[in-house]
């Protein structure tokens, strides 16, 4: 039997925060309470004075490159850094190679992370062109979500027929997850910007290729397509404060037909940032301005945007290092997430319990996630120790990822994850990893 005891924690759980305790036994929560006595001296007691205790985040979008890109992350090193940032638990998406888009491909995914991961997983199935009859038989109950790319990002995925794009809306048995950018747009944005400047476009004018309008033709689109066939539509990523119009927060999530999230790399930069940091920060959709950045922050604050998620989308710096139109989009971020988010409770911006809101309870919500994301008794003892009085620097001695950079490289962050537990198990302590891979395939409640 593993038992641990976490005493003196103030802990933040369903909009509240109060000091008290937390026993674990195996992999459960078994008791919360104000106080509560070692009954064995079996019991390993972990005092959290002075720290917050919050539930193990769940990360609905992260791209750990297996197979067929293990040279950028692997689920292993993905994972890895994933735990160091309190996240316990991701769904990881399908434009791997071979790309995730038959039931035989998703179910080889699950194998390799039985025996691979550090945090709980699944894993998104892929919608393509030609593969409706395969959607229909993925199982909702063990598959995280469907994912349809609507602009082409890394992987090629492009859902552009527009006929099976209604198909795959009114049969779906999973929730769909969309990456928003109008195809149409981005390409004569981008045929426009090579015909000045050839491939080495200035940085900066990313988000004028990607743009506002790119962004919002598609998410409107697929919310217009969810309206009109009943779908369970969740948009991901969103970056402009236009789109923010389509949703709406008169509605608690439980009862919300349509959901959208941000990233953490939209609520931090914004395009005053591509001097410094150039390819590094090209993301898709693009980051875009300071304006857009403070209402998506105000809109998270609002419950307009439901979810935070990463988008941890690592390539290696010599594929950045290219010129704007081979340099790939996306970057590492789950081990950052967490100490970047809790910036803004320190400017007053958000509060913790939003945070945890937004990171913990709400994926578990949308999902229907089972046992996980809240600090309740019978539920998965999947839990994280911050120590928001703990500043550390973001340096290359420290980053966990395969990749070996971060674009927060340099960044002095306020808050450090002290500990993190997995199904019940102590896998991340004070910046070191400890033996074992307790990661679990993940359940959902539909």
């Amino acid at each position: 039997m593993r038992e641990y005891l976490i005493k003196n924690a103030k802990i933040v759980n369903e909009n509240k925060i109060f000091e008290g305790d937390v026993h674990i036994k195996d992999d459960i929560i078994v008791e919360v309470s104000t106080s509560i006595s070692a009954k064995s001296s079996n019991i390993k007691i972990i005092d959290a004075d002075g720290k917050h205790l919050i539930p193990g985040i769940i990360d609905d979008q992260v791209h750990f490159r297996e197979p067929g890109l293990t040279h950028k992350e692997t689920i292993l090193t993905g994972s890895r850094a994933a735990v160091a940032g309190g996240i316990t638990s991701y769904f990881e998406m399908p434009n791997t190679n071979p790309q995730t888009t038959t039931i035989e491909k998703l179910e080889e995914k699950f194998a390799m992370a039985k025996d691979n991961s550090y945090a709980n997983y699944s894993f998104m199935f892929g919608g393509t062109n030609d593969n409706l009859e395969e959607i229909k038989k993925v199982n909702p109950k063990t598959t995280a979500a469907l994912k349809l790319f609507l602009g082409s990002s890394t992987g090629n995925m492009l859902v552009d027929n527009e006929k099976v794009l209604e198909e795959i809306f009114r049969n779906s048995p999973l929730i769909i997850a969309t990456h928003c950018e109008d195809e149409a747009t981005v390409q004569k944005n981008l045929e426009a910007h090579i015909k000045d400047y050839g491939e080495d476009i200035p940085i900066h004018l990313h988000p004028k290729i990607r743009s506002e309008e790119a962004c919002y033709l598609s998410s409107s689109k697929a919310v217009a397509l969810a309206q009109k066939t009943g779908a369970r539509l969740h948009v991901f990523h969103l970056s402009t404060a236009k789109e923010l119009e389509l949703f709406s927060n008169k509605l608690p999530l439980e009862k919300k037909k349509i959901t959208a999230e941000v990233c953490i790399h939209h609520l931090w930069f914004d395009e005053s940032d591509y001097e410094e940091k150039g390819t590094y920060i090209k993301w898709n959709p693009a980051v875009k301005t300071a304006k857009d950045r403070t209402e998506l922050l105000k809109a998270l604050d609002k419950n307009l945007l439901d979810v935070v998620a990463t988008d941890h989308a690592p390539h290696t710096k010599g594929e950045k290092n290219n010129v704007y139109t081979k340099a790939p989009s996306g970057g590492p971020l789950v081990q950052h997430a967490l100490p970047a988010m809790l910036e803004f409770y320190h400017q007053g911006k958000l509060s913790l319990e939003k945070i945890v809101e937004k990171m913990c309870h709400n994926p578990a919500i949308l999902f229907d996630v089972d046992k996980r994301g809240y600090i309740k008794e019978g539920y998965k003892a999947d839990l994280v120790l911050v120590d928001t009085q703990s500043p550390w620097t973001v340096n290359s001695r420290n980053i966990f990822y395969k990749c070996g950079w971060s674009p927060f490289n340099g960044t002095t962050f306020k808050s450090r994850v002290s500990h993190t537990f997995v199904n019940g198990h102590l896998v991340f302590e004070n910046f070191k990893f400890n033996k074992g891979l307790f990661g679990e395939r993940l359940e959902f409640n539909r």
